[in-house]
């Protein structure tokens, strides 16, 4: 497992290092070694699956407030998405940048989130599936969302939204 730091200080790439044979490859895609000798806690505390039917179906931008912020780390296990955070963390010199990457079946990175950003995907491919480790559990109270296309970050997405649900299509726009 690589971790590389993203343009986002806190965010970063999980690429495997994959032993390879006839039979395929193996590689740990979390180590608690690893991640805290990159200053990384993430205690797993909740693991979700994302289905998406459909190419162009959209969720998010959403994170957690305090007491019940959350870190996590994101996989595509099937299809592809266009992975999106934003750094809502008001004293980080990235503050409301936003960073996007795919992630896919094929390349098999993930993204670790540090608290404090918002998330969200896109899914590039029919019937994707992504998965979820969470470092908190799920408080609906300190749920919070930003609209998927707020003008101050203008997020570029790569398809035009077919499918964004109701709730995350009336998230408001951001203010800091």
């Amino acid at each position: 497992m690589i971790l590389k730091e993203t343009k986002l200080k806190g965010a970063y790439f999980i690429n495997l290092e994959r032993k390879e044979d006839e039979r395929g490859f193996f590689a740990r895609s979390f180590c608690e070694k690893e991640f805290a000798a990159h200053n990384l806690n993430l205690s797993i505390r909740q693991s979700n699956i994302s289905y998406n039917k459909k190419r162009g179906i959209l969720r998010g931008m959403h994170y957690q407030i305090a007491p019940h912020e959350e870190a996590k780390i994101v996989s595509c296990a099937r299809g592809a998405i266009y992975d999106v955070i934003i750094d809502l963390r008001p004293r980080s010199l990235t503050y409301r940048q936003y960073l996007a990457v795919e992630l896919n079946d094929q390349n098999y990175s993930s993204l670790y989130i540090p608290v404090g950003f918002a998330h969200g995907f896109q899914a590039l491919a029919d019937d994707t599936v992504v998965l979820y480790q969470m470092s908190e559990f799920y408080y609906p109270e300190s749920a919070r969302g930003i609209r998927w296309n707020d003008p101050l970050f203008a997020i570029s997405w790569p398809i035009l939204p077919c499918i964004v649900s109701n709730k995350d299509a009336s998230y408001p726009d951001y203010e800091a």
